[in-house]
């Protein structure tokens, strides 16, 4: 059996170009879809299959997709290729090495709900990707696959890319949204929620572009083979972004329910400089840190089991501290990086990552008190589900996870009650 189904250019070389991909079966399963398929034959097959949303939330995808009403017209499908997590890389090397998968995935699924016009949304810094993919989109065009009446049938499709300006807000949907109307890239009140107001107010599916990679496999090799791989509810093969304290970062494709530990050790090539492990951060900057004993070391790393650690697998961009690294300071870290990217549209998330920010580095700067540590959680659980987007959501969880799992960085940073000022 193969090892790579999504990251397919470390078996075929030059995957990156049309031929390659064609003489390797590419735009099979979307020929086969466009002349030989009904739209909900391909809904009710991703459903079957099981695949679960790539971009973090881990949402069924085929669900997702039912949700468009067939009463409003015309239909969008927008492919956000945003990856602005810190920590997330994943998306970016699929777009660059093995791009007409993805493209395939977003045809296919344009088919599917009968969008004519879909668009790939790429954060500002991506603008090199972004000309690469309009080559790709244009050798699609000479060569039939897409454009008018596509292989004799009625079914039309043009691609289009579009770049955002380098804000990681706009990997939020409804704020992804708002930025490609040419709005300020603000989330949306919900509902109505995108499915049945979405780009232009028409029905919209977005979906992450490893999501889409998988569009292709399913279609051809079915629901039952998807389903081979992976845990039963959550199928599939899924790549990991790990980087941090280990010898080895990079993209790793395993399937779901492989282990932290073999993650980390097997393919990462263990801690740097022979160090202890100390904590994982499973989702980039937006998660929790996790202690790295034996029983997060052997959870299965798949949506249901990473959930009993008190975290979510979210996009797998597994991010590893080893015992050499203070909580205190990764934490100052990341709420100033959640603070430097709020919207400032909800009064909660602008205030509440503002103080974070400025409580996190008073403690690390060696001037705050226990007092100042408490404080800095009450802010953090008082902002909690109170926000418009996850954003101000996800900002909290690496404070109150810190203060509640390795208190004793921060009582190594604290001036003594009887210290003078």
């Amino acid at each position: 059996m193969s090892q790579y189904y999504l990251l397919r250019h470390h078996e075929i070389p030059d995957i990156d170009q049309l031929d390659v991909y064609i003489k390797h079966g590419g735009f099979k399963a979307f020929r086969e879809t466009v002349t030989g398929k009904q739209p909900q034959d391909i809904v009710n097959l991703v459903k079957e299959s099981g695949l679960r949303g790539r971009g973090g939330a881990g949402f069924p995808t085929g669900v997702k997709w039912s949700f468009l009403p067939n009463t409003l017209w015309p239909h969008y499908v927008v492919a956000n290729a945003d990856e602005s997590e810190p920590g997330t890389f994943k998306d970016r090397e699929l777009m660059e090495r093995n791009p007409y998968q993805f493209l395939e995935g977003l045809m296919i699924t344009s088919f599917a709900v009968q969008a004519n016009l879909s668009y790939i949304y790429l954060r500002g810094e991506f603008w090199q990707q972004a000309e690469w993919l309009d080559t790709c989109i244009a050798q699609l065009e000479e060569k039939g696959l897409l454009g008018s009446n596509l292989f004799g049938t009625n079914y039309s499709l043009k691609l289009f890319t579009h770049l955002g300006a380098g804000a990681y807000i706009c990997g939020e949907e409804t704020a992804l949204l708002e930025s490609l109307e040419g709005k300020i890239g603000q989330p949306r009140l919900r509902p109505p929620f995108p499915a049945v107001e979405g780009l232009f107010a028409k029905p919209t599916v977005i979906n992450n572009v490893e999501t889409l990679a998988n569009i292709p496999l399913i279609v051809e090799k079915g629901a039952a083979w998807y389903r081979s791989i992976g845990t039963e509810k959550s199928p599939g093969m899924k790549i990991f972004s790990l980087s941090g304290s280990v010898n080895k970062p990079g993209n790793y494709e395993l399937p779901l329910g492989t282990t932290f530990r073999e993650l980390i050790y097997t393919h990462g090539g263990g801690i740097l400089n022979g160090n202890a492990i100390k904590a994982i951060m499973p989702a980039g900057a937006s998660s929790c840190l996790i202690t790295a004993d034996d029983k997060a070391l052997d959870t299965p790393m798949d949506y249901e089991s990473v959930m009993t650690l008190g975290c979510p697998l979210g996009s797998a961009s597994v991010i590893i501290v080893d015992e050499s690294y203070s909580a205190a300071d990764l934490v100052a870290k990341t709420a100033n990086f959640f603070k430097h990217e709020s919207c400032g549209k909800c009064t909660p998330c602008r205030e509440g990552t503002y103080w974070m920010d400025k409580l996190a580095q008073k403690i690390t700067s060696g001037k705050a008190s226990m007092d100042d540590v408490e404080l800095l959680k009450r802010v953090a659980m008082q902002m909690q589900n109170k926000c418009l987007c996850a954003l101000g959501e996800f900002s909290t969880m690496s404070v109150v996870s810190s203060i509640e799992r390795f208190r004793q960085d921060y009582e190594a940073l604290v001036k003594q009650p009887d210290s003078k000022p």
